[in-house]
């Protein structure tokens, strides 16, 4: 074999702790796939005198200076792990612009600039990979930029967020509302200590913009992202969903589409949605992630899989480091960032979707004409209605489905809907996806 890999890791948390402990026990097996061994020239940390178990690692490996450790001649690829926005990314372009190879799970980073560092990765002439940075150990984000190169994506609809998947998933299954389903989901771990980047949204955004960006070959970036959280969804929401024959998933969905010109362009969105039980996607539980691509010749394909935690991340860590180092053993660099198409990112109001809509309105005659009329004056086509008394005095539930409309004209009728005398209360509003 031929001289060792050595690797500079920034980060020694939960992820980058696996990331140390199976290079450990499967160092020989990566020696063989790559063709030379791999080895730790130093690891980054905040402090060096954390206690960190029996972590296989030489105490001397160890510093808090991140960036002497990857200005250091040694150092063949940095391996970042540990997220935010700064200092990393002045970390890895200045690895990058030295022509050191980077693999990262930072997402984060990734869709607020990910443009900074594809330059400084053609800059240097070194390999950008980050397979970790979405869904986890699913191999997902190689398929997108290679294995379907050949064809046109359309579609990429996608559950990547394990927490909101698994709150939602528990309120589907036992009829607990969002705040109890949240307390389990804390209690077992699913659920940080501040929930809000999983619930809100932004975690699901970031990873819908590298999707996007990816599949469409072009520079999406997070604020290009419409965003909704599921804090919103209640009980009533998932019992009226079953009623549809559907469940509710937070969805990260980006597609191709025209602008009233005729222009391509491309729409990226997160939010709740009703699905129909019969969707690929509808039947994924638990904390797991799964992502639905639809391309012309490939057709429908499903990735599914862990999407988060320390081993499952820290092998979509190790699998992008036996790439970029069977690249620098042969020479090679990986292909570059694909952008090429630059297409323009609508925004949301255009985007076609449906809406499932309650109502608390006064029962009597007439309103059922009135309401109709607003969907009507806004051109939203109504596919289904359905009434029940609502339990309290004269009021009844009026709960409607309407067909395929564009987000802004559905948006303008609920609004409208709320003006009206009869209308109490506009109880519930939810996007409906998938043909349901």
């Amino acid at each position: 074999m031929t001289s060792p890999v050595r690797l500079a890791l920034l980060g020694c948390g939960t992820v980058g702790s696996d990331v140390v402990r199976l290079l450990h026990e499967q160092s020989a097996d990566l020696a063989a796939r790559i063709g030379a061994p791999l080895e730790i020239a130093g690891i980054a940390v905040r402090r060096l005198g954390r206690d960190r178990g029996d972590l296989p690692v030489d105490p001397a490996l160890f510093t808090t200076d991140p960036l002497g450790l990857i200005k250091r001649d040694d150092v063949d690829i940095v391996v970042e792990v540990v997220g935010g926005i700064e200092p990393a990314r002045g970390w890895l372009v200045e690895a990058l612009r030295a022509g050191k190879s980077v693999v990262t799970a930072n997402k984060a980073l990734l869709a607020e600039d990910g443009a900074t560092l594809h330059d400084a990765a053609a800059e240097g002439g070194a390999d950008l990979y980050y397979e970790a940075s979405v869904a986890g150990a699913i191999p997902l984000l190689r398929p997108l930029r290679e294995s379907l190169h050949g064809d046109r994506i359309n579609r990429v609809t996608g559950i990547v967020n394990g927490t909101t998947n698994f709150i939602l998933s528990a309120m589907d299954a036992t009829g607990a509302g969002f705040a109890e389903a949240l307390e389990e989901a804390t209690e077992l771990g699913y659920a940080e200590a501040d929930p809000t980047a999983d619930v809100e949204g932004f975690d699901a955004a970031a990873k819908a913009a590298i999707l996007a960006s990816l599949a469409f070959h072009t520079r999406v970036t997070a604020a290009d992202v419409y965003r909704e959280g599921i804090t919103e969804v209640t009980a009533a929401d998932v019992a009226s969903a079953k009623a549809m024959g559907c469940t509710i998933k937070l969805l990260c969905i980006a597609a191709r589409g025209t602008d009233p010109a005729g222009r391509e362009t491309v729409s990226v969105r997160v939010h709740p949605a009703m699905i129909p039980l019969t969707h690929p996607l509808a039947s994924v539980g638990d904390a797991f992630n799964a992502v639905f691509v639809e391309a012309e010749a490939a057709g429908q394909l499903m990735f599914y899989g862990r999407g988060a935690g320390g081993a499952p991340t820290a092998s979509a860590v190790l699998g992008d480091v036996v790439a970029v180092a069977r690249n620098r053993l042969a020479g090679v660099r990986a292909a570059s960032e694909s952008a090429y198409a630059d297409l323009s990112v609508r925004p949301m109001g255009e985007a076609l979707t449906r809406y499932h809509i309650s109502l608390d309105v006064a029962d009597r005659p007439g309103v059922l004409e009135a309401v109709a009329g607003v969907f009507a004056r806004h051109e939203v086509s109504i596919a289904t209605v359905r009434q029940a008394p609502a339990g309290e005095g004269s009021d009844a539930e009026l709960v409607i489905v309407t067909h395929v409309a564009p987000d802004a004209a559905l948006a303008a009728t609920v609004r409208a809907l709320r003006g009206l005398d009869i209308v109490r209360s506009v109880t519930s509003v939810l996007r409906v996806e998938g043909g349901a």
